[in-house]
Order: structure tokens, then sequence, then C-alpha cells
């Protein structure tokens, strides 16, 4: 009874998600854009970034199909349901990048029109709508596909999850491991699409031709604002829709391990489902928070709403363990205020790494400052300087994740470390409305300036902008929070499906797997970052030409072919993200059947510990600076057009594929191996014996 109650909770949540989503999705299309010059490119923007999607999309759907029939031959008996729910966690990944995608580009054009039309409140409204819609899409199809797989099976096989155990947990690790590996491939191929447009639009136009970013007549400047839509709304959505359903998939994986009696393990199996559909309800809350006057700052109003969804989000939590779990103990002695405090340890540490993220990549602070004086004696220094600063920031961030590690693991043992992951991603509904927020900010200050709007207009959609760039640090900083508590989850999830006892670190087989394990990561960035190098290469090119054979594109007589480097920028991701996705899908599976499980383990401990630092360095690196450069543009340091900003804005263009492309790429990779290990654990149990 219990398990169709939760199911019917879940299944609420989602579709009041999804329903919200619909409501503010059908408001922002009802705004109208009365600029003709803003609708024509508008539409550039929105006809490139779906004519990507749908061409990655094509890409990976045979992908998909060879995973899929892989875990229905590989499995056996019910087992090989898994291959369903893996289509579905991949269908549900793109189908959430999709609508916020769609949705993201109808908002960015109408953010501008109201900021011509209303002002700053109006603009906000329309931006964190566009964003909200993301949001929502995310946590609803997760609660969603999450519902469809659990009420499936036990439709199937009966309710008793602590005897279906053994046909529960694989058939959820392939739900989780569809929406990973469309998340991986959405992250890696937006990024490159994004930065080889960004690097080609500022070196180019920027630095050799002196024109201002987002002018209309830098060929480049239509793929850049397309780029800023398939990496960081349709990326980042797949990279959290995976990290929400890897977090809860973990947490209900170690319920059923818990020592206690039948009855609890069900109650701690489900707990996880809970707390998110109580967290979507928070975060719908922490929507109407979200308000601004005239001459107000727009961050305190993002941040209003996210720490309103926080609050309130501690309170459902406790009222929800008060009643379903109350007095009950498990492990010897943990209870519900065990329980609550592991998820307020992942709550608050998602909030301070993101203030971490804050101090190290925000306009007007010490490390962002230094980064910008570093401008002023050159482009070494300023590389310098940036590469220190993110190698700094890595510490305090890691210092904190394993004090929720470790402080969660006293509460409540390995499921409490789940349920501090769980609770890191409670309130995503509105931490990914504030991230996409982002984008939509950015591309609606780049439709001011290429419509020709006046200078008042792109100034509201700048300060729009600056705010969208320090919520985009902190939601990459909150995706690797959350990363490496889920990759820690799964990987001992994996060591208790594959039947491995007490693992030795001396023991060669574990040593070699470690070292394999933290170059991974290298070679997956290496990888990213030679392809956007190549694909820069390429539109760089592309540009000069374009300045060469048409003189008349820089004295306004010509216009710039658009189409060409949207085309440019799309062949090279599509091309390019294939090989570092297979690579996270084939290593593992190699590792396990070559060396064993105890080698996968030191594998999978290796690409974490490595993989977490590195993504934390390369994304506050390129965040401090891009936000260098922007200090000197408004004003710093000489200005514009000085020195100093030059050796800013390559600092920027190196910046770029890190905090872009290979940085926020890494927490994917380190949560996709886990994930794979996890589903390949039966079948290494039995072939090793």
């Amino acid at each position: 009874m219990e398990v169709k109650i939760v199911l019917i909770a879940a299944l609420g949540g989602s579709v009041v998600a999804l329903l919200y989503a619909l409501s503010r999705a059908k408001w922002i299309f009802k705004q109208k854009v009365e600029n003709e010059q803003l609708k024509r490119i508008g539409g550039f923007v929105s006809e490139g970034a779906m004519a990507f999607l749908s061409r990655e999309y094509k890409v990976l759907i045979p992908f998909v199909i060879l995973v899929a029939a892989f875990l229905a031959i590989g499995n056996k008996g019910p087992i090989k349901l898994q291959a369903a729910a893996f289509v579905l966690g991949a269908v549900c990944s793109g189908l959430s990048g999709y609508i916020g995608m769609k949705v993201a580009t109808a908002a960015n054009s109408r953010t501008t029109q109201a900021a011509s039309d209303r002002g700053l409140n109006a603009a906000l409204k329309v931006a964190f709508s566009g964003g909200s819609v993301m949001g929502m899409s995310v946590v609803g199809l997760a609660l969603l596909g999450l519902f469809i797989v659990l009420a499936t099976t036990t439709r199937l096989f009966g309710e008793d999850v602590v005897a279906l155990a053994d046909v529960i947990l694989p058939i959820l690790t392939g739900f989780s491991l569809g929406a990973s590996l469309i998340a991986l491939f959405s992250r890696v191929g937006g990024g490159i699409f994004t930065k080889a447009a960004d690097v080609g639009a500022d070196l180019v136009g920027k630095v050799e031709a002196g024109i201002p970013e987002d002018d209309p007549r830098n060929p480049a400047t239509i793929a850049d604002n397309v780029g800023d839509n398939v990496g960081d709304v349709a990326g980042m959505g797949a990279d959290l829709f995976e990290s929400f359903v890897g977090s809860i998939a973990g947490a209900m994986i170690l319920g059923l391990t818990v020592q206690a009696d039948d009855e609890l393990k069900v109650k701690m199996m489900l707990l996880p489902l809970i707390l998110v559909t109580v967290g979507v309800v928070a975060s719908l809350i922490g929507t109407f928070f979200v308000r601004t006057k005239p001459g107000s700052d727009p961050q305190k109003a993002l941040n209003a709403g996210t720490f309103g969804a926080a609050g309130i989000a501690a309170v459902f939590v406790f009222i929800v363990l008060k009643f379903f779990i109350g007095e009950q103990v498990f492990n010897g002695g943990s209870g519900m205020y065990h329980i609550f405090g592991a998820c307020i340890i992942g709550l608050v540490s998602g909030v301070v790494i993101g203030m971490i993220t804050e101090f190290f990549t925000g306009t007007g602070t010490r490390p962002v400052t230094s980064i910008m004086k570093s401008c002023e004696t050159g482009a070494a220094t300023t590389l310098i300087t940036g590469l220190g600063v993110g190698m700094m920031s890595a510490f305090p961030v890691i210092v904190i994740i394993g004090a929720a590690i470790w402080s969660s693991f006293a509460l409540a043992g390995l499921y409490g470390i789940g349920i501090a992951a769980v609770g890191m991603l409670i309130t995503l509904g509105i931490q990914l409305a504030v991230d996409a927020y982002g984008p939509i900010a950015d591309n609606a200050g780049g439709l001011a300036e290429m419509s020709e709007f006046p200078p008042e207009v792109r100034d509201i959609t700048d300060s729009l902008d600056a705010v969208g760039n320090t919520t985009a640090a902190i939601g990459k900083g909150f995706a690797i929070g959350s990363a490496a508590l889920t990759a820690i989850i799964l990987f001992t999830s994996f060591k208790e499906q594959s039947g491995v006892g007490i693992v030795d670190l001396m023991s060669i087989p574990v040593l070699v797997g470690i070292l394999l394990g933290a170059v991974i990561p290298y070679l997956f960035s290496s990888m990213a970052m030679s392809a956007v190098g190549r694909a820069a290469y390429k539109m760089i090119e592309e540009v000069r030409r374009q300045f060469r054979e048409h003189p008349g594109i820089l004295t306004d007589d010509e216009t710039p072919d658009y189409k060409r480097c949207v085309d440019i920028s799309t062949q090279a991701a599509l091309k390019e993200m294939l090989l570092p996705g297979i690579i996270s899908v084939v290593t593992p599976v190699i590792v396990g059947f070559a060396g064993g499980p105890e080698m996968l383990i030191g594998l999978l401990t290796g690409v974490t510990a490595s993989g977490v630092v590195l993504a934390i360095f390369m994304s506050n690196a390129g965040g401090a600076w891009d936000n260098a450069k922007k200090m000197i543009e408004a004003g710093g340091s000489g200005g514009k057009g000085s020195d100093a900003h030059k050796a800013a804005v390559v600092g920027d263009t190196v910046g770029d594929p890190f905090k872009d492309t290979a940085g926020p790429s890494i927490n994917i990779l380190i949560k996709l191996m886990s994930m794979v290990s996890l589903v390949i654990a039966p079948m290494l149990k039995s072939f090793w014996g």
C-alpha cells in the first residue's frame, strides 16, 4: 500500500511541475515581439538551435538502440526490462532538453522586447519564466520517468520491493544510465558548438576587427548565440536531469541495503522519491519570491527565490520524516533526525559550494580583480593568474564535499551520503530555473545589440546578464558537488552488487585501476579541448574569409553569411562528441571484464577523485577569466580596446572550453562510468564467479 501511495505522490508532483512549465511556456509565447529586426534575428537563433538539437538526436538514436540491444542480450529474465528503462531515461533526458531549448529561444527575444517596453522587472520576469520552464520540465520528467519504471515493475512482479530488489535495482540503474548517456553527449556536443563559435567571434571580431561583442557585422555572432542555448540550456538541463535521477536512484538502491526490517527497508527505498516530490512543491513556491522593483538588484530577487525554496523544503522534509519514519531506527541507531541532518547537510553544502564558486568567479571579488590587474601586463600573466585562481578554488570546495560526505556518513552511514546527494538537489526546479535564466539574459543582450536597440535597453539586459554569469557559475558548482556525492553512492552500490568484499588498496589490480581512473578525466578533457580548438580554427578562418572577400560587411553594405558559421559549429560538434562519449561507456566494460571487479573499483575511485578536482579547477578558472574581461569592459584597467582588454579576451578564450565544454562534462563522465559499472555488475559477478 505504501508503494502505491508514494508512486501516486510522485506522479502528482510530476503533473504539477509539468503543468506549471506548460502554463509558463504559454505565457511566454503570448508575449509579442514587435520589433521586426529583433523578430528576424531571434528567428535565426531559434532556427539554428532547434536544427542542431534535432541533428544531434538523430546521431544519438542509433547509439541508444545499440546500447539497448546490448542490455537486452546481456541480461536474462525480468532484468531484460533494463533495456526499456534505458531507452525511457534517454527519451526523458532528450525531451527535457528539447522543451527547455524551445522555450529559451522564444524567451530571449521577448526579454529584449520587455526590457525596451516595460523595463527591468518585466525583462526579469520573462527571462526567469523561460528558465523556470526548463527547471520544472526537468524535475517533472524525471519524476514521471521514475514513476513509470517503478509502477511498471511493481505491476508486473508485485509490490514486495525487498524480495524484488534484484529486479528493481537493475531496472532503476538502466533508467539512470539512459539519462547519463544523453547528458554526456548533450554537454560535450553543446560545449563544442558554443565554444567554437564564441572563440571565433571573440578573436576575429573583438581583437582583430575591433568590433563589439554581438555586433551584427560579425558572421559568428548568430552561431555564438545559438551556442549559448545548445550548451547552457539543453546541455545544462540534461546534465542536471542526469544528476537528479542519479542521486535519487542511488539513494533508493542504498535504502534497500540498510540494516532494518523489511517494512523499514521499503520506507528507506521510497523516501528519496518523497523528498524530491516535496522539493518540487517548495521550488514552485520559491518561484513566486522572484520579484524586483525598478532600480533594485536582480540578484537579490533570484536569491530570494532560491533561499526561500530551500527553507520551505527543509520544513517539508522534517514533516515528511516525522510522519513517514517517526521513531523507527536503522543501522543500529540512526533515525529520522539523522536522516534529516544528512539531508540538510546536502542542502547547506550545495549553498556553500555556490558561495565559494561566486567568490572565486564573481565580478568584483578579490580573485577576479587580481586577474583583471594581471591583464595590464599581458596575456601570459593573465593566463598564469587565472590558472592559479582556478587551482586555489578547488581546495575549499573539496573540503566542503569531504565534510559533507564524512558528516552524512557519521549520521546515517552510506544511506546518509545518498540522502545528502538528494538534499543537494532537492530544490533543483528553482536552481535550474535560475541557472537557465543566465543564457536567456545573455541572448537578450546580444539580440538588443544586433537589433540596434537604444543604449538604455542594453543597460538593462547587461544588468540581467551580469547576474546570469554568477548564476551559471553557481549552477556548475551545484552540478560538480552533486556529482561527487552521487558517484560515491553509485560505485559503493557497484561494490555491493558485484559481490566484492573488502578492497585492498595495495592490491596491484586496484592500484592499476586507480592510476587508469586518475588519467581518464585528462584524456577526456584533452579530446574536448582539442575538438574546440579544431572547430574554432575553422570558425576563425571562415570569419576572416568573409571579412576579406566581402569588405562591405564591416561598412554595413553587405550581410554576413551567418548560416555558414552555424553549419561549421554544428558539423564539428556532431563529429567530435562521439569519441569522448564512447570512451566513457567502453572503458568500465573493458576494465571490468579484463581486470575484474576490484580493478574496476580502483578505476572508479581514481576517476572520481581526479575528475571532481579537475572539473572544479576548469569551471572556476574559466568563470574567473570571463568576469575579469567583463570588469575591463565595464571600465576597469583601461576599458574596451585597451591592451589589458585584449589580454583579457585571450584569457576568456582559453577559459571558454574550460568552463563550458570540458569542465562541466567531467561531472557527467564520473557518474556515467559509475552507472555503466553498476549496470554490468551482475554480468561481472557471473563472469568472474
